[in-house]
Order: C-alpha cells, then sequence, then structure tokens
C-alpha cells in the first residue's frame, strides 16, 4: 500500500462521516495528504463510497464546502473524544447541512419499471444531499449507540478516528500500532545503552 493510501479506520466503511474525518492526514516528514485535495479527487472520492453518481462531478465551490464540512466534524468528534463543549459554530454547520437537502423520496413513473420512488437532485443541490447524509450518519454516530466507541487514534502523530472494536484498542490501524511498539522498544534499548 503506498505511503498515501493508509487502511480504513475500523468503522470507515460503515460510516461515511468518520470517512471524511480521516480524509486528510500527515504523512512522514511533515507533509499533509488530502482525499479531497481538488474537486475531481473529491469527486472520487465520492464516487468510491456511491455517495454520487458515477457521472456527478464537484466544483471548487462544492469541494471547499465538503473539506469545511469535515473540519466541523473533526471539532466534534475531537469534542466528543475529549468530553470537551463542542464548537457551537461546528454543531450549527452540521445541522444545517441536515436540512439544506430535501428528505422525501419523490414518486416517478417509468413505463418498464411502474412507479419509483428516488431522490432526485439537480447538479446544484448534489454537494447538499452528500453533506445531509454525511451529517445524518455524523448525528447518528454521536448520539447512537456507538458514540461510545468513537476514539482517536493514540499514536503519536495519527490524526484519525476509529471505532473500538474492543476496550483495549489504542490504535486505528496495524501501522499505528506497530510504530507505537517500535518507538517504544527503541526507547528501552536507548535507555539501556545510555544506563
Amino acid at each position: 500500500m503506498a505511503e498515501t493510501q493508509l487502511a480504513a479506520a475500523p468503522g470507515a466503511e460503515e460510516h461515511p462521516s468518520l470517512a471524511l474525518v480521516n480524509s486528510s492526514h500527515e504523512l512522514r516528514g511533515g507533509k499533509r495528504y488530502d482525499e479531497l485535495g481538488t474537486p475531481e479527487a473529491a469527486s472520487a472520492w465520492l464516487r468510491e463510497r456511491d455517495l454520487i453518481a458515477p457521472e456527478a462531478a464537484l466544483e471548487d465551490y462544492c469541494q471547499g464546502r465538503l473539506v469545511g464540512l469535515r473540519a466541523d466534524l473533526r471539532a466534534l468528534f475531537t469534542a466528543h473524544a475529549t468530553g470537551a463543549v463542542p464548537p457551537a459554530a461546528a454543531v450549527h454547520a452540521v445541522n444545517r447541512a441536515l436540512t439544506r437537502s430535501p428528505g422525501a423520496l419523490l414518486l416517478r413513473f417509468d413505463p418498464a419499471a411502474g412507479f419509483t420512488r428516488c431522490t432526485d437532485h439537480p447538479v446544484t443541490q448534489v454537494v447538499e444531499h452528500v453533506m445531509a447524509v454525511i451529517a445524518d450518519d455524523a448525528a447518528s454516530l454521536l448520539a447512537g449507540d456507538q458514540a461510545s466507541q468513537l476514539a482517536p487514534c493514540e499514536a503519536e502523530s495519527c490524526e484519525r478516528f476509529f471505532l473500538r472494536t474492543h476496550a483495549r484498542r489504542q490504535w486505528c490501524s496495524t501501522r499505528c500500532g506497530d510504530r507505537v511498539r517500535a518507538a517504544r522498544a527503541y526507547a528501552r534499548k536507548r535507555a539501556i545503552h545510555t544506563a
């Protein structure tokens, strides 16, 4: 796996809000990797998660709004994990995303398929729909049964969140766990040699 591509953290495949928060991370050497870095990259990220149609594409403005939602969700997840009061602006942004997209399924008739119900979002509303879906997932995660499982990775340089699969789990990936264990072993070895 390439340095920039990390395995999905536990829970990220089921929760698009968790995947969104984890879509930017620091690489070795202090550089940042952003899976939403361009409108094309953001569109591809959404397509991989079946959040937009294959032909849909985001513009700069829409990509910026998605990145803004990511920052707001990160603030909420961090507040949740630390027990801090969440920023009111972040709560407001999630609520705004929840209410911007129409939630009713529209009735359609196709001679071959008959009556069907579906969402209908014109191109200008694609990002509103996506943000509503992700915001709804975040609200359900933060206020639902899995809220107590949401945790930040405890590896020093990792910024990702994950759902604890058991109480002793501390890291979002094997890679982070291996790095922490290697650092501890190195520190012990160094302490022995300097003593």
